[in-house]
């Protein structure tokens, strides 16, 4: 499912590159989702990107970590796992954008585009299922997982109160939050796998 999101991912972004009037009928307007009854778009926003650096750098994440959580819930849910990855990814898109919503309703200029809240997502749910791998920036500063997490947590939310650029920063954090609720209450054995891990290592 992973690459099949990537592919479509990929193809809906290159459209809304050439052709603006699906990047305006596409992307999230709350506006528009709220006076016009538009919800299409808060799935649609997900598939469409601002420029070829940020799809490449989502679709790279996307790709390090959406397989290794498919395989998880694959794991432990066998045929059923696929469905649950699409809850994850699919949820991350939503929830990720619903305080986005409720701030920027009655603002009719405001408008967003990425994958940026589901990717989240699966990279949480992934630190969940798999809290002491390390992971690398850039391959040079490695940590364990939960460390990032934490460092990213903070780092979205500090940015999302103090807005100073053209990212939606709390549609990270609050995608990173649904990732991690998804993740417990499908799979709650993750919480004593976390628990137990930590407990362990101090």
């Amino acid at each position: 499912m992973t690459t099949l999101i990537i592919i479509v991912t990929c193809i809906f972004s290159f459209f809304g590159f050439k052709r603006i009037d699906i990047m305006n009928k596409y992307q999230f307007n709350p506006y528009d989702v709220k006076n016009k009854k538009e919800l299409i778009r808060f799935i649609s926003h997900g598939f469409l990107h601002a420029d070829w650096m940020h799809l490449f750098f989502n679709m790279f994440v996307l790709y390090n970590f959406g397989q290794a959580v498919e395989y998880d819930f694959n794991y432990i849910y066998g045929d059923k796992g696929y469905l649950y990855f699409g809850l994850l990814y699919f949820g991350g898109i939503i929830f990720s954008v619903l305080p986005t919503y409720k701030k920027h309703q009655d603002d009719y200029y405001y408008n967003a585009v990425g994958a940026s809240g589901a990717v989240s997502a699966v990279m949480f749910s992934f630190i969940l299922f798999n809290p002491f791998q390390e992971l690398c920036l850039y391959g040079i500063l490695c940590f364990k997982g939960i460390w990032w997490a934490l460092a990213y947590l903070t780092y979205s939310y500090y940015k999302g109160k103090r807005p100073d650029d053209n990212i939606n920063h709390e549609a990270h954090f609050w995608g990173a939050i649904f990732g991690v609720i998804f993740t417990i209450i499908s799979s709650p054995s993750v919480l004593k796998n976390l628990i137990d891990k930590i407990s362990t290592s101090f």
